[in-house]
């Protein structure tokens, strides 16, 4: 039967179980509807979105490609004009050479810049140290304007790039060198080459122009939505050259759509990567009208379901208390149902079935209380033949010694201790009488033993009102002078205190001691060298108050023993037996 002040294991009403079904399929149903609406409008979103961001990738590769072959023409000019070529490797007096820059290295630098519509840096390194020197706009800084440099060859001979550059077969070739990267620029790197003689490199060119011009307008790709337009070098293991948008994106790529379109003629791939909120964001609308209906289609079944339930579930909840009270030991509670369907048949039948249980746990009580009762009563019966054997024996064998005062004094103790035995009945005595009752035996005792022991008596002042059990003193006292006495003295010392809400009462001498079996078979029972009353008191505190509480024993052979018995503080305050 379950312990009172346990929690109640709660349930689910049979009522609600039935609801619960039917609430499932018409959420499934609504689910299975949102979700089919929902992925059709995301599906239908996602390739218009998929198909305006390829066409604005289209139109950004042919204006890349277009500008790209723009400059790839300047240089081409460059390269194949002869004249051009010749005017490079000119020297001799600073001022012809001042006439030959102006008449045919600079317009031929400058003109293309000038027919180019976006603004874009051409720069010249020339092996030919004769020239003059043009340095041009701050190459650190973003280009502003179209813009020409003529520079010496020895401003780029010991650079990273040029050295892979030089030693490579490579040419006419695109990278982002110096600053490019930190600019969102790219350059176009080509050697020049002289056809008059062997071959021989006589400078190099860079046209460089900005990322942003290339890919032109941004309007097909808003950024500012999520969006993020890169190119990459396929060629060097997908290397990042330029990218517009989230930077912070590739730790959450799971959440973007990739699209890519290569450059033709050249390894560059246009990656644009659109997140899927931007694929949905028109579905949000739809959406959230979609999980309101649904909703409030749930919560008015719910509610609808929920008074159904209570209605019809009333009957069931008064037969659940009453088994709850069964759960509790109350059986005295019964329930009444009018009309004639299964729950007035199944109350009858509680009820009935309440009245028997009573009757029975009753009868069972008030068995076990007498059993209790009578078991009680045998142990203690146990108790004082056993000590007036040991006396009676005393007794005998002084009268044999002819020791007649000490019988008549022995006598007349044994008549006092007696008398505080019977306690006129009483199961329960204070604790001050228990200990007179102690001191009643010593004082037999010492008829015998004269002044060979002394004893000690340390209780709290406190403890001398509290009922305890009759007689669970003496029996260890009685067993210190039978089996602990070794030598000419002992001594005994007598402890009570609290613990709590427990008394501790402690019998300790100083004899020979026992053994760790010795001790087993005290609390087990009688042996052939005696222990009886031991395991009497054990049994007779243990049946009266449970297993928590009874004797326990150290001893240490050739150190002394202590018996600590162990009571509840409100012993005698205990329903009476009866």
């Amino acid at each position: 039967m379950r312990k009172l002040g346990d929690p109640m294991k709660k349930y689910i009403p049979f009522t609600y179980k039935m609801l619960i079904p039917y609430l499932l399929l018409v959420l499934l149903t609504d689910v299975i509807i949102g979700y089919v609406s929902y992925t059709m409008l995301t599906e239908s979103r996602t390739e218009m979105a998929e198909t305006n961001i390829r066409t604005g990738m289209e139109q950004a590769r042919n204006n890349i490609r277009y500008q790209m072959d723009e400059i790839q023409r300047m240089s081409d000019t460059l390269f194949g004009n002869l004249a051009f070529q010749r005017a490079m490797q000119t020297k001799g007096e600073p001022y012809d050479i001042y006439l030959i820059m102006l008449d045919e290295i600079v317009p031929e630098i400058t003109a293309p810049l000038k027919l180019f519509g976006n603004h874009i840096r051409l720069m010249l390194y020339t092996l030919n140290s004769d020239l003059y020197i043009v340095s041009g706009d701050n190459l650190e800084e973003p280009i502003h304007r179209s813009d020409y440099y003529i520079l010496p060859f020895e401003d780029i001979q010991d650079s990273a790039w040029y050295q892979q550059f030089k030693d490579s077969e490579r040419d006419n070739i695109w990278l982002q060198i110096d600053t490019d990267q930190r600019l969102g620029n790219i350059s176009h790197i080509r050697r020049l080459v002289s056809y008059s003689g062997n071959m021989t490199v006589i400078g190099y060119v860079r046209i460089t122009a900005s990322l942003d011009d290339l890919f032109g307008d941004f309007s097909t790709f808003p950024v500012e939505q999520g969006i993020t337009v890169r190119l990459i070098d396929s060629a060097s293991d997908g290397a990042l050259l330029y990218q517009r948008g989230n930077a912070e994106m590739d730790a959450q790529r799971g959440k973007y759509l990739s699209l890519h379109e290569p450059i033709p003629g050249t390894d560059f791939v246009i990656e644009a990567l659109v997140p899927k909120a931007y694929l949905t964001k028109d579905a949000g609308r739809l959406q959230r009208v979609i999980f309101t209906v649904c909703g409030i289609s749930f919560i008015c079944m719910a509610f609808i379901g929920f008074i159904v339930a209570r209605l019809s579930g009333r009957k069931m909840k008064r037969i659940v208390w009453l088994v709850r009270s069964f759960q509790e030991g109350n059986f005295q509670k019964r329930i009444r149902f009018s009309g004639n369907d299964e729950f007035v048949h199944i109350a009858d039948a509680f009820n009935v079935m309440a009245a028997n249980i009573q009757g029975l746990i009753n009868s069972v009580y008030v068995q076990g209380i007498q059993k209790k009762q009578a078991e009680l009563e045998a142990l203690q019966a146990q108790m004082n033949p056993h000590f007036l054997y040991n006396t009676l024996s005393t007794i005998s064998s002084l009268a044999n010694l002819g020791e007649t005062a000490k019988v008549t004094e022995m006598v007349q103790g044994l008549s006092r201790f007696y008398r505080l035995t019977l306690n006129q009945g009483n199961v329960f005595t204070p604790l001050k009488h228990e200990l007179k009752q102690v001191e009643t035996y010593l004082g037999i005792q010492r008829v015998k033993y004269a002044g060979a022991f002394s004893v000690h008596v340390d209780v709290d002042p406190e403890l001398l009102q509290v009922q305890v059990m009759k007689l669970i003193l003496q029996p260890f006292v009685e067993n210190t002078f039978k089996h602990a006495w070794f030598g000419e003295s002992i001594a005994i010392v007598i402890k009570g205190k609290r613990r709590g809400d427990d008394l501790e009462l402690k019998v300790i001498d100083n004899g020979i001691g026992m053994r760790p079996e010795t001790v087993q078979r005290l609390l087990i029972g009688p042996s052939p060298s005696g222990g009886y009353g031991v395991k009497n008191v054990d049994a007779r505190i243990k049946l009266r108050y449970g297993g928590k509480y009874g004797i326990r024993i150290a001893s240490i052979y050739g150190g002394g023993t202590t018996v600590q018995i162990l009571l509840p503080m409100n012993s005698g305050e205990l329903p009476a037996m009866e």
